[in-house]
């Protein structure tokens, strides 16, 4: 039950011919039965593609005044050791976080939130995921043996939704700065001559513009940022709206990372583009900024739930985690070291270098 006495929204997927519970099959529009094999399309048009692009006044919803239809409640599991909160399944009492493998038991509590407008559908499957995995994994330099055992084809993989927001916006910065523009001055030294660069600078000023679409911020702590962002990009294209037939057989994380936070990150990653821009826009061979003043307007966003396959496993003592990018293939990992394979290694090196010098006095 929730905080207002309402039972949080629970979706059953039964099959129409044996009654077991129907999942999302990667790479489909439908949901299959893996006892009887029975499925189920899930209906998909134009319109739906456009409604999964409708966005949200960012103002309204920094004040809470959004519609009661852009909210859920949805029960959650809360992992006490790296704070995710991910939605399970109401029959489940106990379960492993998938962010950090730390065993934990169920929280029976709801969480209120702003309702996903549109999903990225997976495209992998758990087979596919295996072998990206396998592939990065066999990149690895210095990675302990026991590591290959993570590797294998029967290792479960959680497939998981992972909240984001993307934000849009009409920007504008004003700026000054300098304009460097090379040229070259000949000097003797002794006697050589030899061509010397330097930069000729003059005060400039102006203004740039951009279109801001689809700023993705994730919206939980749960994977470090460097993982977030090397996991992209993403496929928006292929976005659906939200629809719990997607989420059948899979998790979603819950966010925890609010909107008013994840919208000071975007500003910042628009400021770095904006930046970017500026530099083409003063053009010369160098470029100095002395001063942005960016401004924002028509700001509106949207919550997505986003795609990966991840391993989580502790090895001696410490948790460490394997993210696959569920559209793309794209892997991001956490490893440990092997300290006897970087000794021998390091150990082979001064052997070689030794063998080297003998060789060198001989002849």
């Amino acid at each position: 039950m929730s905080a207002t006495g309402a039972p949080a929204e629970t979706h059953r997927f039964p099959c129409a011919q044996c009654g077991a519970q129907l999942r999302y099959a990667p790479g489909q529009r439908r949901l299959t039965c893996e006892y009887c094999g029975h499925e189920q399309p899930i209906p998909f048009t134009d319109a739906d593609r456009n409604a999964a692009l409708e966005t949200h006044a960012l103002q309204t919803a920094l004040a809470d005044r959004l519609p009661d239809a852009a909210m859920e409640e949805t029960r959650v599991l809360n992992c006490g050791n790296c704070g995710a909160q991910v939605q399970f399944d109401p029959a489940q009492h106990s379960a492993q976080c998938p962010f950090c493998a730390s065993p934990v038991v169920a929280d029976t509590g709801t969480h209120r939130h702003i309702k996903p407008a549109a999903v990225l559908p997976f495209r992998l499957t758990e087979e596919e995921a295996h072998g990206a995995m396998n592939r990065w994994l066999r990149g690895l330099w210095f990675a302990p043996t026991e590591l290959k055992k993570y590797a294998r084809p029967d290792r479960k993989m959680d497939g998981l939704y992972v909240p984001y927001w993307a934000f849009d916006a009409r920007s504008r910065a004003r700026y000054t700065g300098e304009r460097g523009d090379a040229y070259y001055e000949t000097r003797r030294v002794g006697k050589k001559t030899e061509r010397v660069r330097q930069i000729r600078w003059r005060r400039v000023s102006g203004s740039v513009q951009r279109q801001f679409r689809d700023v993705l911020v994730m919206a939980a702590q749960s994977l470090p940022r460097k993982f977030t962002r090397g996991l992209e990009p993403w496929m928006l294209a292929d976005l659906s709206p939200y629809d719990p037939q997607y989420l059948s057989g899979f998790r979603a994380e819950g966010y925890t990372v609010d909107l008013a936070d994840s919208h000071r990150i975007a500003l910042e990653r628009m400021e770095e583009v904006l930046r970017q821009d500026v530099r083409r826009d003063i053009g010369g061979d160098e470029q100095r900024i002395s001063s942005l003043d960016a401004q924002h307007a028509d700001e509106r966003f949207k919550h997505l739930l986003l795609p990966i396959w991840m391993a989580a496993y502790r090895y001696r003592g410490r948790s460490f985690r394997f993210v696959v990018n569920a559209q793309t293939g794209n892997v991001q990992g956490e490893r440990p070291w092997s300290v006897w394979k970087i000794a021998g290694a390091i150990a082979a090196a001064l052997v070689a270098a030794a063998l080297f010098v003998i060789l060198g006095e001989a002849f």
